[in-house]
């Protein structure tokens, strides 16, 4: 049985005296679309900050983070990136002066750095994903669309040539037919081989992609399963995608 990209075990996260995550437990294996659904203040974006070691000074987690088998406690960001986990945060956090391409390349920083050949090969990949990214190359990133801001993040997050990409909710504020080109390129990104550990509060479009999939409520994941078995849960239905198909 191969290891799974990521195992996240037990996993405990406080601020201050206040508990955010109640043990939560997460697998995620290669090629696979795994997504975390569940209301706002769930805690889901808490959990990916976790993962991927981005802590804030009033935080503290216990439990055990793997990434293809390797213990990631005390290990740094930028060291857990070099190691293939790559996090799209929510903001999206461009540099918003700086072109397409240059944000592009510093995805690529800790590879040109470490001396990698062909470091800048996957600027080509990318630009395959996401054709119009190559069209603005030379356009400021804050002169971009919202769609067209989240594809620049998840294309630099990917000239790392991560092992597990984290999407914090990328279809936050975006138009449906936008939304619509993210998730369909979620999909292309799974074919790369790329694992991808997905959150979002748009269950029904997440459950239509993912294939396995959990519900956190209030710092506890409360169901797991299969994504197209959540997605008939009469209580998943009931809660979130009932709501989703009213708002629609």
């Amino acid at each position: 049985m191969t290891t799974p990209i990521l195992q996240v075990r037990d996993l405990h996260v406080a601020y201050g005296k206040v508990e955010a995550l109640h043990g939560a437990n997460l697998t995620v294996s290669a090629g696979q679309i795994v997504t975390v659904i569940g209301p706002n203040g769930a805690g889901k974006s808490t959990m990916l900050n976790a993962i991927a070691g981005a802590m804030p000074a009033n935080g503290a987690m216990r439990g055990s983070v793997m990434l293809a088998g390797h213990d990631m406690a005390g290990v740094a960001i930028e060291s857990r990136v070099a190691r293939g986990m790559c996090l799209v945060p929510e903001k999206r956090e461009l540099f918003a002066t700086m072109t397409v391409e240059d944000n592009l390349h510093l995805g690529s920083y800790r590879r040109y750095k470490a001396r990698e050949k062909n470091y800048a090969d996957q600027m080509k990949v990318v630009f395959e994903l996401f054709p119009r990214l190559e069209e603005r190359r030379k356009q400021e990133a804050g002169t971009l669309s919202g769609g067209e801001r989240q594809m620049l993040a998840v294309g630099r997050a990917l000239m790392a040539k991560p092992q597990l990409l984290m999407l914090d909710e990328p279809s936050l504020g975006l138009a449906p037919l936008i939304v619509k080109e993210i998730f369909h390129i979620i999909v292309r990104l799974k074919q790369t081989g790329v694992a991808i550990l997905l959150v979002e509060q748009n269950a029904r479009a997440a459950l239509q992609v993912a294939d396995h999939a959990y519900v956190l409520e209030t710092g506890d994941m409360v169901l797991e399963g299969p994504a197209h078995e959540l997605a008939s849960d009469p209580k998943v239905i009931d809660t979130y995608l009932g709501l989703a198909k009213k708002t629609a």
